[in-house]
């Protein structure tokens, strides 16, 4: 390959090049936010991990937050939905309901709900279980939200999530005091 060639084909994958080296971009979330209750009462429960969403999909991160319970308490759904899957994953009860366009996990549960249930928000769907808790020896519901193959951050169904700090005045600022 002679030298023109090469300088040609490397001007042609500069922009995949670049394309390739930009940061990928977190899904939008849905719009609105859909309204939803804490899936634990009383509420609000003590929130032990907040939600530290991985940089990519293998990588380390906390893909939901996780409440403080007790073994025994009953767990409900935090919007309106479908059971789309109630049972043991990896050792855990597992209750994943569809929303429509996301779902919301919850771990560990003994289900009472089975595949095909529909619920509104606030509806039991079990109970709190020790064993598989990610706080051991402490119980606690791991609850995740998720778009797709995007994980979000539950606590924005109930008003939580991360704090957006807004300037003091609406459209115009403050009138500066005159001396």
């Amino acid at each position: 390959m002679t030298r023109t060639r090469r300088c040609v084909l490397l001007v042609g994958l500069a922009p995949l090049l670049l394309l390739l080296c930009l940061p990928v971009r977190a899904a939008a979330l849905p719009d609105p936010v859909p309204v939803g209750v804490w899936p634990l009462q009383p509420a609000p429960p003590p929130v032990v991990t907040h939600f530290d969403p991985p940089a990519d999909p293998y990588a380390a991160g906390h893909r939901g937050v996780d409440l403080l319970g007790h073994p025994g308490q009953v767990v409900a759904t935090a919007l309106a939905g479908s059971v789309t899957y109630a049972g043991l994953l990896a050792g855990r009860g597992v209750v994943v309901v569809d929303h429509g366009t996301t779902r919301t996990t919850y771990q560990p549960v003994s289900a009472s709900v089975t595949v095909g249930t529909s619920l509104a928000a606030g509806d039991p769907i079990g109970t709190l279980e020790l064993p598989g808790s990610h706080c051991f020896p402490r119980s606690c519901l791991h609850w995740g939200w998720i778009e797709g193959e995007t994980y979000l951050d539950p606590l924005l169904l109930v008003g939580g999530g991360p704090v957006r700090l807004l300037p003091l005045w609406r459209h115009e600022p403050l009138a500066r005091p005159t001396r």
